[in-house]
């Protein structure tokens, strides 16, 4: 990922706090020199400074089974507004999109004992619907079993993380301001997380 100083998001805390804010991310590998993606939630932990993701794969998908020796890329990118030069206090600017996102680089791991599947299946549930433990825990567990047997659960071990919070930093604090305003008016969600994430670096 590109990276100017400026934009550089180096603090492990606040990339975690991303990540779990916006989990949905793309895995990316490599088939036959050509790149290959899935599109998955994650859930996110820190060891001793080791940042790890767990996710799953369909086991039909057959991107498990070529991604093993690899360092893959996650990225996390979610919110991201377009900033209008009408926004700047001169006249010779051109458009531009602030955005942030945090890249993973790591290796595959994959996890395939049911003691440790079921686990990180049900710390999915919890990080997305605590609520549907309950109906979870009544479920017939062959028809658990069964469902795990379709998927392939893994682990990716960071080997880098990079985080990017592109936000207008290079502009003066007003027009800062004044594009952090604009944003909070919008009516899409995203440019109104972008302004919210403007307003912490001010």
């Amino acid at each position: 990922m590109y990276l100017p100083p400026h934009y550089q998001l180096k603090d492990q805390a606040k990339q975690l706090a991303f990540m779990e804010a916006y989990p949905f991310a793309t895995l990316i590998s490599q088939q036959d020199n050509r790149p290959v993606a899935t599109h998955l939630p994650f859930t996110v932990d820190e060891r001793e400074g080791q940042v790890l993701l767990h996710s799953h794969l369909a086991r039909a998908n057959l991107q498990w089974t070529q991604m093993i020796g690899q360092e893959v890329l996650v990225i996390f990118q979610e919110p991201h507004a377009y900033i209008s030069p009408s926004l700047y206090n001169k006249t010779m600017n051109v458009p531009t999109w602030n955005y942030v996102a945090v890249h993973v680089y790591g290796n595959v791991q994959l996890i395939e004992d049911p003691a440790t599947v079921f686990p990180l299946l049900e710390k999915m549930i919890q990080a997305y619907e605590p609520a549907y433990q309950q109906q979870w825990a009544q479920l017939p567990q062959h028809y658990k079993e069964a469902m795990a047997r379709g998927i392939v659960a893994f682990e990716v071990r960071a080997t880098q993380v990079q985080g990017k919070e592109k936000l207008s930093q290079n502009k003066s604090l007003e027009e800062r301001q004044r594009i952090a305003e604009h944003l909070k008016q919008s009516a899409e969600s995203p440019a109104v997380a972008i302004s919210q994430f403007m307003e912490s670096t001010f």
